[in-house]
């Protein structure tokens, strides 16, 4: 995850932005530490994050207009900020004059609506008034270093580092739905997006899916992407939906530095519910981590849309609903998912038995534990296609091919961190039939389910499983401390849904008596209802 800074373009680069050779994490780490001094300041740990959103998008844009422009020949890159208000005339300052013209460059940037820049700076405001601190922040821990990478490839890079250490340091709300960075590389490696097609995720958090999806298309098709196609993808081929406003805004950040959109152009976030009506365009891709976790019980019904098949308030199951009516006919789909959308009854046996019938529903991918913020959670990857309907009124799917990545897999967050490699052998067994997905070959790992055996399971029961758990006698103990943590991990995600059910009973007796139940302060950062200011899909 971590890269040495590079010289752009290779040539040498002025004292005061000599790339030190050290790593992405080692400045992560110091500019991390330094929130400690900073709170001795007044300066909250959000507050800070927030500020080195601003600086460090300042810095890199910087950087990546000294760069030659991506899909355009011998031309400059377009600069992100205007001349004025940008890293140079930052740095060229000191004392009182910073601060106020850093305050000056929020004010002016926030005024230009409608545009992606606007957005990102929309109500922008300093926190960081101590003229030193600032200088220091600026001047000794920024503006030495080389952020980006001459690719453009921002994935692992000290933005999206601090987006991670943000998640790891908040328990509650973002963090826990932080979508690692390999397991998105891996379901892209999958869905394998092209130019001419639409991509979306309509829980997009800080954008992880769509700079995935791009990056995939800019390193495969690069020869193609010129002229009308290189507008395309960078200007409306790729967008997402985000409730929260603040994390949208991070993911215009994240999607302007990585070469999607123009700072000038129209946002390609959308902030809003998904959920809340039926879609009025559709994509040729969905790519999505829809919220799960604390509270996925007590979502909203959603009886405006009458495009779904049916009502209920489990969240994630809207949205399977939702991301089935988003795709164009032969779209394709993977989304992740917690196990409870598999094998609960009600309504979810009924969208099961429709997606079956009305999708391809071609591969599950049986995730392990450990790879997520949020302690204990048990989540899959579905893969489905909307295809045109078959003759007879065949059911679409004809079999599900399930690879079980969980049974015997330990991962932590820490010591034994997700890496792409480790999904190596599940991409290729995922491409091994071509795209005839009756051709591929099986495994001990990779097996197939017939339509007419799921379709006749209790509730339509899709939570399958491939290999058995080795028993004690044959195969070794996993360490004592694993052994804990694991522990730990099922009782706190057990914890957490009698919470979320504790929360919906509350709400609900006090609709039923009139009485304003009022949540606590806590609270708003873990509910999955509409009008939450607090879910976050970071980094899906």
């Amino acid at each position: 995850m971590s890269t040495t800074p590079t010289p752009v373009n290779g040539a040498a680069l002025p004292s005061a932005r000599r790339p030190t050779g050290e790593t992405t994490s080692t400045l992560v780490n110091r500019l991390w530490s330094y929130c400690e001094l900073l709170r001795h300041s007044g300066v909250s740990t959000l507050d800070y994050v927030e500020q080195l959103t601003y600086l460090l998008f300042l810095k890199m844009a910087d950087e990546r207009a000294n760069r030659p422009a991506r899909f355009r020949r011998n031309e400059p890159e377009a600069p992100l900020v205007p001349e004025g208000l940008d890293w140079p005339s930052l740095i060229s300052r000191s004392a009182e004059d910073l601060v106020e013209h850093y305050e000056h460059v929020l004010r002016e940037l926030g005024r230009k609506g409608g545009t992606m820049l606007g957005e990102v700076f929309t109500k922008a405001q300093n926190k960081i008034h101590e003229p030193a601190v600032l200088e220091r922040l600026v001047k000794d821990l920024i503006d030495p270093h080389t952020w980006t990478r001459e690719n453009q490839d921002l994935k692992g890079d000290a933005y999206e580092g601090l987006l991670q250490r943000g998640a790891e340091d908040r328990k509650t709300g973002a963090g826990q739905y932080f979508t690692p960075r390999p397991l998105i590389d891996a379901m892209v490696d999958c869905v394998q997006p092209k130019p001419g097609e639409s991509i979306t995720d309509p829980a997009c958090g800080t954008g992880g899916f769509l700079i995935a999806a791009h990056a995939h298309i800019a390193e495969r098709y690069e020869d193609q992407l010129y002229g009308d196609q290189a507008r395309k993808l960078q200007t409306g081929a790729i967008t997402g939906y985000e409730l929260v406003r603040e994390t949208a805004r991070l993911a215009l950040m994240n999607m302007l530095l990585h070469g999607i959109g123009t700072s000038e152009g129209r946002p390609l976030i959308t902030v809003q519910d998904s959920l809340a009506k039926s879609p009025h365009k559709f994509y040729d891709i969905v790519l999505a981590n829809p919220p799960f976790g604390v509270g996925s019980v007590t979502g909203e019904a959603y009886t405006a849309r009458k495009d779904f098949w049916t009502q209920t308030t489990n969240k994630q199951l809207n949205f399977v609903q939702h991301i089935y009516t988003l795709l164009k006919t032969n779209g394709r789909a993977a989304l992740v998912l917690p196990d409870n959308v598999l094998f609960e009854g009600g309504a979810g046996a009924e969208i099961r038995r429709r997606l079956l019938d009305l999708t391809n529903v071609h591969t599950l991918l049986r995730l392990p534990t450990g790879i997520f913020y949020a302690n204990g959670v048990k989540a899959n990857v579905l893969f489905f296609d909307k295809v045109p309907p078959r003759p007879g009124g065949k059911p679409a799917t004809k079999q599900l091919w399930v690879y079980d990545f969980r049974t015997d897999q330990r991962f932590t967050l820490k010591q034994r961190a997700l890496r792409r490699e480790h999904l190596d052998d599940f991409v290729a067994a995922f491409h091994s039939g071509g795209t005839d997905y009756s051709a591929r070959k099986s495994s001990e790992y990779f097996q197939s389910y017939e339509y007419d055996e799921l379709i006749a399971r209790d509730k339509v029961n899709l939570d399958l499983t491939v290999l058995q758990s080795a028993s004690a006698a044959s195969a070794p103990l996993a360490p004592p401390d694993v052994i804990a943590q694991e522990i730990v991990d099922e009782l706190e995600s057990a914890l957490a849904e009698f919470t979320a059910v504790a929360e919906s009973l509350k709400k609900a007796i006090g609709t039923t008596t009139g009485a304003a139940v009022a949540p606590a302060a806590d609270d708003r950062a873990t509910s999955t209802t509409t009008g939450t200011t607090e879910e976050t899909d970071q980094e899906r």
